[in-house]
């Protein structure tokens, strides 16, 4: 499994890009869009589909979220 670093360096905050909430480098796509779809049931491959992320990607937004 990828690093923790590794992964982390895949989300990107940039003030011009969805008023400055993490995204997946080279997407538009909010890391907090992932990790809700997640939370309500969607599956890698179906966010593989939808937004056109790669595994990795979707691990790199499980690995931004907040801890609790």
């Amino acid at each position: 499994m990828e690093n923790r670093e590794r992964l982390l360096a895949r989300v990107a905050i940039d003030p011009e890009i969805q008023e400055g909430r993490p995204v997946i480098k080279g997407t538009r796509v909010p890391v907090a869009r992932i990790v809700g779809a997640l939370s309500a049931g969607a599956s890698f491959e179906e966010l593989r589909d939808d937004y056109g992320l790669q595994d990795k990607d979707i691990r790199a937004a499980l690995a931004y979220r907040p801890r609790r």
